[in-house]
């Protein structure tokens, strides 16, 4: 077998794999990215700032997350709904909420409970709660 040939065969057996291989990463990345990325204390509450991105391929209509804000101490301040609205796909989007009553000092965690409301056409019930990546660029915990 010339080398020309034995590496024509070396390569059509790696393509397959990693094809699939890609194909399986395009799959694990389908999913939706909320960050806290800032939390303000006015006299109104403490205003929260998420960047939100709907990673998967199709349109999310109407994303809303039951939330749990604890305290400091880890104690439960209460729960609340965090309407996202509509989530384009591939876009990021910057969604404020203000917690009346409540200096983000004051906040120590925010859980995200589960998807209240999760409508997109054609994804399946699941969409806005399978695979959720939280992170958090403030003291304020983002767990889910």
């Amino acid at each position: 077998m010339t080398p020309f040939l034995r590496n024509a065969c070396l390569i059509g057996l790696l393509l397959p794999a990693a094809t699939t291989a890609g194909a399986q990463e395009t799959e694990i990345g389908r999913n939706i990215s909320i960050e806290l990325n800032a939390a303000v204390s006015s006299d109104a509450g403490c205003k929260l700032s998420f960047l939100v991105i709907n990673g998967h391929a199709s349109m999310i209509a109407k994303a809303v997350y039951e939330t749990v804000l604890f305290d400091a101490a880890g104690q439960v301040d209460r729960l609340t709904l965090f309407d996202f609205g509509a989530l384009p796909p591939g876009r990021p989007r910057v969604r404020q909420f203000t917690v009346p009553g409540a200096g983000c000092d004051a906040l120590g965690q925010i859980l995200f409970n589960g998807a209240h409301a999760c409508e997109a056409a054609d994804l399946d019930g699941m969409a806005c709660e399978t695979g959720i990546e939280l992170e958090s660029r403030t003291d304020i915990e983002v767990t889910g």
